[in-house]
């Protein structure tokens, strides 16, 4: 895991880069059954027929696999953090079975909270391409974060 990295750490303007997530047919399915069992995410022949021609993975099930690669990229270390706002999420294309994405974040502002000095907030964007590069996904976080400690 990268070293732990605290607001005084952070600068406006740095990125980072998820690893690959491949999209399988089979967790596309599972994850739409449980939360979001539209056709066009669990039926092959509906999907097929339906509007994007075949099957796709829920917009929530997409955004949850970035939310888990960037946990587990940790681009901040294990440092606590507290996600406080998502704001203009925008699902650009169909993500399909076989896609591999891949997300970057860009931090876009970095400031120290007037209400309690002992954390910070950092804004983020988040891209997500597919292997064609083209855009599928993309986000604006909030996310608070501790200072370093005394």
């Amino acid at each position: 895991m990268p070293q732990d990295r605290y607001l005084e750490d952070i600068v406006p303007g740095e990125t980072s880069t998820g690893a690959p997530i491949a999209i399988t047919r089979e967790a596309v399915v599972a994850f739409a059954t449980e939360f979001d069992p539209q056709p066009m995410h669990i039926d092959n022949a509906a999907a097929s027929e339906g509007r994007f021609g075949g099957l796709i993975a829920s917009g929530w099930h997409v955004a949850s696999l970035v939310m888990r690669d960037f946990v587990l990229s940790a681009p901040f270390g294990g440092t606590p953090l507290l996600g406080i706002r998502m704001d203009n999420l925008c699902w650009l294309l169909p993500v399909r079975p076989g896609d591999i994405l891949i997300a970057t974040r860009e931090v876009l502002e970095v400031v120290r909270s007037s209400k309690n000095p002992a954390y910070g907030r950092i804004r983020m964007s988040t891209t997500v391409v597919n292997q064609t590069g083209a855009v599928a996904m993309t986000m604006e976080t909030l996310i608070q974060i501790p200072v370093r400690g005394d």
